[in-house]
């Protein structure tokens, strides 16, 4: 029995040493006609580059709202960048009368609901989606942190 007790603590230290680390999906409408997009494109997307999937059909972007924890996750896998630089980035551009940033949805499930029901939306998930009329196009690996 102490032997017991012993590997389940020595499995627990394991698992709470591991680096914490998830995946971000970028999805489209299933009926979009993009079946992949590069990190690039997705940047060049989600950065205000480019409004235009590769086949040239407007890309209409949506992102979460800058207060959302996944966010400054999700941009630094993306992109490298802080979310203070990417807010940054945005900032200027705004500014400057550029471009505009993604329009911010209040949180997943509305994201789900607006790509479920757009064909030219384009967003991000920090789960993989399940639900029927979404295709991920690219998986984003954040790196590993303790």
């Amino acid at each position: 029995m102490p032997r017991r007790v012993l590997l389940l603590a020595w499995l627990s230290l394991l698992m709470a040493a591991a680096p914490a680390r998830a995946d971000f999906y970028i999805v489209v409408h299933a009926g979009n006609p993009q079946r992949t997009l590069t990190q690039k494109e997705a940047v060049d997307l989600f950065m205000g580059r480019s409004r235009a999937f590769a086949n040239g059909d407007f890309a209409l972007i949506f992102d979460l709202p800058r207060d959302n924890p996944r966010r400054a996750a999700f941009y630094q896998a993306l992109t490298g960048m802080s979310v203070a630089q990417v807010n940054s980035y945005w900032s200027r551009l705004m500014f400057s009368g550029q471009s505009v940033p993604p329009q911010a949805l209040p949180d997943e499930a509305a994201m789900v609901s607006i790509l479920r029901r757009n064909p030219s939306a384009l967003g991000w998930l920090s789960r993989e989606p399940t639900e029927p009329g979404l295709r991920t196009v690219l998986v984003i690996r954040e790196a590993a942190t303790k």
